[in-house]
């Protein structure tokens, strides 16, 4: 009898725990193609982290880096891994999201330039061509380093991610955007040495580079499972820290179309920003919209207190 009743109890305390249905599904959009920057969204995919957290979350790529966001809002997918400056312009826009968590908690953005042209301070960029990757975001932010940094003429001419050519084919001075950890690497691989000015060193506020953002109709209806997606994400970030050639390993197993040598490289240099932990700083969001109000990166001010969601 206590044998079956202990067996009872057992079995309650895991319907309890577990939840209802199996597996809940969630939808997350990366901002672009899979690449190392993605690491523990993999490995707790490919390493069952999702799943012992009773989720299944399908990982899908864009067609556009500004889609995201904007498929999230209008809830089209659960969330999606965005950029804070792309998420408060978004919002001051009257754009309905939520900010929920992030992946990486440092500036990964920079204003990219080829080695041996004569650029070694803002300045030189006066009168120059400068390239910017993501509308709507990044050439806000290249107006805003300008006005900081006395660049007073410059031509700004949208390259998407056609970093490398527009840089090489001298179409472009410098390019307003490209990942400190990753573009400076492949070009180099390709022959082209570059350098690049660190924003958060050139007057712009620090801020969280990958962030999860979903609508706030889906906050609304899937607050309690996106706070367990992004504990599993936490548990993975910490995975990615202690074991990184593990974590490694489950995104090739993952991507086996990605660039081995050159990812490989580019982790290394990734590793130190992601986290530490998916929690936001909402005294660091709200300097960075006082920000970018100030400097005319958005028109209307921002509640930070409404978009930046409690954990």
């Amino acid at each position: 009898m206590k044998r079956n009743r202990a067996c009872l109890m057992l079995l309650v305390l895991l319907f309890l725990v577990s939840p209802a249905g199996g597996e809940e599904k969630l939808t997350l959009m990366l901002d672009w193609f899979p690449n190392v920057d993605h690491v523990p969204l993999f490995v707790a995919s490919q390493g069952g982290i999702f799943s012992k957290h009773g989720l299944s979350v399908e990982l899908r790529s864009p067609s556009d880096s500004a889609d995201p966001l904007k498929l999230a809002a209008a809830g089209h997918v659960d969330i999606a891994l965005s950029y804070q400056p792309q998420a408060i312009i978004a919002a001051s826009g009257g754009i309905p999201l939520k900010a929920v968590g992030r992946l990486v908690g440092s500036p990964l953005s920079t204003l990219l330039f080829l080695d041996g042209k004569g650029i070694d301070s803002p300045a030189d960029l006066e009168g120059k061509t400068i390239g910017y990757t993501v509308p709507g975001m990044m050439d806000h932010l290249l107006g805003a380093f300008a006005a900081i940094n006395g660049i007073k003429k410059y031509t700004p001419v949208n390259v998407g991610f056609v970093i490398l050519q527009s840089l090489a084919a001298g179409k472009v001075d410098a390019v307003m955007g490209p990942f400190k950890n990753y573009e400076p690497v492949a070009m180099e691989m390709e022959g082209y040495p570059a350098s690049f000015f660190e924003l958060e060193k050139f007057g712009i506020p620090a801020y969280d580079e990958l962030v999860f953002v979903t609508g706030t109709m889906t906050w609304d209806r899937k607050a309690e499972t996106i706070r367990r997606f992004l504990d599993a994400v936490e548990e993975a970030i910490a995975f990615t820290a202690a074991r990184p050639e593990e974590a490694l390993a489950l995104y090739f197993e993952a991507v086996p179309e990605a660039p081995r040598e050159m990812e490989r490289k580019a982790f290394e240099k990734t590793r130190a920003w992601f986290g530490p932990d998916t929690r936001l700083d909402i005294v660091r969001w709200k300097a960075f919209a006082d920000f970018a109000l100030q400097w005319g990166m958005i028109d209307k001010e921002v509640n930070i207190y409404e978009i930046v969601a409690e954990r």
